[in-house]
């Protein structure tokens, strides 16, 4: 079966590449789900190197519904060199996110540790102090408001690289994402999609059929230069935002 997915590549060299991703595509297999993954995309357009003893590892993750820069190092050195940045935190990343509200504020912080929540949704994380450390920083790109309500643009920071970490510190600063199937809602949509399909009422609520975060833009060492990728907003964020 030849795979059919949707990236396009930003930038490449023989010991990385740097790909921006559509939602909703998944980047690795799960569950045993027979689908198109970004992993696959990548090992066909990248067979000839991988036939000569190329070695794919994705190092910046992005959720299914998550849009936007994905870097991928080519073999284990290059694997190990973008690794070790990222423990000591010196991989920038930035992302943009819409979301439910007008922020009162123009810049924040939120400081708040993170930790599986437990329950039905098993992947879902909440604010927790016995969690783990966990840094984002906001600041307001644009507020609009449309026949839907009031929303904003925010440019997310996070310093720190836990699950779901934006999406959580979103909810907990009282401005979820739109779109969102877990966080700042009950939850019901996202075990609606699993069981097979969205009701009327929850694709109503949901407002966008993804949750609205864009991965734009990522920064890494390499050779002795500071590469810096970006990427727009997609063009569903855009219609949404009437740009």
């Amino acid at each position: 079966m030849r795979v059919v997915c949707d990236f396009r590549v930003i930038d490449e060299t023989n010991d990385w590449i740097v790909v921006d991703k559509l939602a909703p595509l998944a980047v690795h297999p799960a569950n045993g789900k027979v689908e198109a993954t970004l992993l696959s995309g990548l090992q066909e357009l990248l067979m000839y190197e991988i036939a000569n003893g190329a070695r794919l590892s994705i190092l910046t993750r992005l959720d299914r519904e998550t849009s936007g820069l994905v870097l991928v190092a080519k073999h284990a050195a290059a694997a190990r060199h973008f690794s070790r940045q990222f423990e000591r935190r010196e991989i920038g990343k930035e992302y943009l996110a819409v979301v439910h509200g007008w922020p009162e504020w123009d810049e924040r912080a939120v400081q708040a540790s993170i930790h599986r929540a437990g329950g039905e949704i098993w992947l879902r994380q909440a604010v927790d102090p016995a969690g783990r450390d966990c840094v984002t920083g906001f600041r307001v790109e644009r507020r609009f408001s449309n026949a839907l309500g009031d929303f904003a643009v925010l440019r997310c920071f996070p310093e720190t690289g836990r699950m779901h970490q934006i999406r959580v510190h979103l909810e907990h600063a009282n401005h979820p994402l739109v779109g969102d199937k877990i966080y700042g809602t009950d939850g019901r949509a996202y075990l609606e999609q699993v069981a097979g399909g969205l009701s009327d009422e929850s694709v109503a609520r949901l407002i966008l059929p993804r949750h609205a975060l864009h991965a734009c833009r990522l920064m890494a060492e390499w050779d002795g230069r500071r590469m810096d990728w970006r990427s727009e907003l997609p063009p569903d964020l855009t219609r949404f935002c009437g740009e």
